[in-house]
């Protein structure tokens, strides 16, 4: 427990009192993290690249039958493991493709953390501090953002988080069946860890617990964990796929091999060289975490104060709370030394930061004056926040590469100004007025209104998207017409269209696939040579070209009727108009 909670007095009233069971809490907070989750996955165009890319290979996976092998517009794509793409494609054959089936899964593993984060704080500090745990989590900037998102990153953060939260559970366990599967879901956790983006599925998860054991010497605790059912469950569920993708994209050149290519350019050398081009430096997740933590983060340091009270000294009175540090910090520095970093790869810490903060506030709710001097501070950092981030969202310029927008913003900009500044308000208030529980709940409720408009606002922000463009050509598009985009891949043209399409002067991410079968790739992956020939050609041909391409094109007599444009790319046909037929 933590000091706040040892503290609490017998008459303090607790509204979150264990008077129902768990089978009522979790029904209840799937319900309202469902509807917090799942009620704008649609609202949005598919972003570009992520987005399209993740929705396109489950799409040709349902269309073509073949989960073996991963293909992004028909070649060849190994930088992930299958899992998200066999739940997706599965999605899609029932329901079809569409923004919500595509956003779907990501959502319904952000629900599966927040339930697990609810019933780790449970069990670690009880039920109050599960309510907060999962409140904290799903609230998180960072969390609430990538848990609407076509991403790979909110999957095997949950998988990580479930392996983790289950040894740490299982070191509890006196030897005995509870024990045995506690393990078992340690092992079986990774394994879809690993399905989902690789190695560090097992590998993060094992360093966390090696660490831990071995500062806090619980070698003898540790057995039995049960290794030889754990490696067979581990195998069982992760190593076929590999084994099948190995068998079926065997190559004798080493660089067209799926082992070569997926073991050491997608691992080895992703971590170590900046081959990928996502180099940032040693420090970069210390804001990420510190931004995506928003607002909690304000309650972080004494979080952490409280769940590991009397230091080091202690720490075997702490055991968990430890474990928990330990999973932070070793995390966070693994991703740091990594020579490619983005923002999600943060995201497992989510899980392990939520259940120590849900503990402080559970405490600071049970009594308010026992840890009176860290909650006050927390709330008026929170207050001074929402009211700078309020003025910021009243009179920042809105930038010139976005003109159009800022009519549009203008309704946007009064109701998120509106809900901070209201919350700042209401949490002085209660400040002033020492209802502590007050400002928490008034806190709470600000982050959520502050979220959930944002999902429109994200919308008008979005010219990388295709959608329109793409919607317009689907209804004139007959089985054998081309289509091309020229000079760059737009990733969400052909989960739009619902076919694949020509690419022209552009391979990046594709490489692989493309030198992998070059026959098959020649016919879709062509140079401007190739292209202007076919381009000129009498059957009908579309083409998808980048604005300041446009010009050039007229410029060079190039046959070209605009059909359609956006923010960034113009839709064009190879066809002058039709004559009119009037008189």
């Amino acid at each position: 427990m933590t000091p706040a909670q040892a503290a609490v007095p017998p008459s303090v009233p607790d509204p979150f009192a264990d008077r129902t069971g768990w089978g009522r809490d979790f029904l209840l907070l799937a319900l309202a993290t469902a509807v917090w989750f799942g009620a704008f996955l649609g609202v949005r165009p598919l972003n570009n690249p992520d987005e399209g890319r993740y929705t396109e290979i489950p799409r040709e996976m349902a269309e073509t039958g073949d989960y073996v092998t991963p293909r992004l517009n028909g070649v060849k794509y190994f930088e992930k493991p299958p899992l998200m793409y066999w739940l997706s494609a599965l999605t899609f054959k029932v329901a079809g493709v569409s923004e919500f089936t595509a956003r779907f899964w990501n959502a319904a593993f952000a629900l599966m953390g927040v339930l697990l984060t609810y019933a780790a704080g449970r069990r670690l500090y009880g039920r109050t501090a599960g309510w907060w745990a999962a409140a904290v989590l799903a609230t998180s900037l960072l969390y609430y953002a990538l848990g609407q998102i076509v991403l790979l990153d909110m999957a095997v953060a949950v998988t990580i988080s479930a392996a983790l939260f289950a040894f740490m559970f299982a070191m509890r366990q006196p030897p005995g069946a509870r024990r045995r599967w506690l393990f078992i879901a340690f092992y079986a956790s990774m394994a879809f860890a690993t399905l989902t983006k690789g190695l560090i599925g097992f590998l993060l998860p094992c360093a966390v617990a090696f660490v831990w054991v071995l500062l806090f010497n619980k070698w003898r605790a540790l057995w039995p964990f049960y290794p030889v059912i754990g490696v067979l469950v581990l195998l069982g569920i992760a190593a076929p796929w590999h084994v099948l993708a190995e068998q079926a994209n065997h190559s004798a050149v080493k660089e067209h091999d799926f082992a070569w290519f997926y073991f050491v350019h997608e691992h080895y050398l992703r971590f170590t060289t900046k081959i990928h081009g996502r180099y940032q430096p040693v420090w970069f997740f210390g804001p990420v975490l510190l931004a995506g933590l928003f607002p909690w983060v304000a309650f972080g340091g004494q979080a952490v104060r409280g769940a590991l009270a009397g230091g080091w000294r202690a720490r075997h009175q702490h055991a968990e709370a430890w474990f928990l540090v330990i999973w932070i910090a070793f995390i966070t520095l693994f991703f740091s030394k990594s020579d490619s970093k983005l923002i999600p790869y943060i995201l497992p810490v989510f899980p392990a930061a939520a259940v120590l903060i849900g503990g402080y506030l559970a405490g600071a709710w049970r009594d308010e004056k026992t840890s009176v001097r860290g909650l006050r501070a927390g709330l008026w950092v929170f207050a001074g926040l929402a009211a700078a981030i309020a003025v910021a969202a009243a009179v920042a310029p809105v930038p010139e590469k976005y003109p159009e927008l800022s009519a549009l913003l203008l309704p946007w900009r009064f109701v998120l100004g509106t809900v901070l500044a209201g919350g700042a308000v209401a949490v002085v208030v209660c400040l002033r007025r020492e209802r502590l529980r007050g400002a928490l709940v008034a806190m709470l409720v600000t982050c959520a209104a502050f979220y959930l408009p944002t999902n429109f606002i994200g919308k008008a922000f979005d010219t990388r998207s295709a959608k329109s463009l793409a919607l317009t050509l689907k209804p004139m598009l007959k089985a054998g017409d081309a289509v091309y985009c020229v000079g760059t891949y737009s990733q969400d043209i052909p989960p739009y269209l619902g076919r694949l399409i020509s690419v022209v002067n552009y391979q990046n991410e594709m490489t692989f696939g493309i030198e992998a079968e070059p026959e098959m790739a020649a016919k879709r992956f062509i140079g401007k040579e190739t292209f202007i020939a076919q381009w000129k050609e009498p059957a009908p041909a579309y083409a998808f070209v980048p604005k300041p391409s446009l010009a050039r094109w007229q410029a060079e007599g190039m046959p070209c009727t605009v059909l359609a444009e956006s923010a960034r790319f113009v839709l064009v046909v190879n066809r002058s108009p039709a004559p009119s037929s009037s008189p």
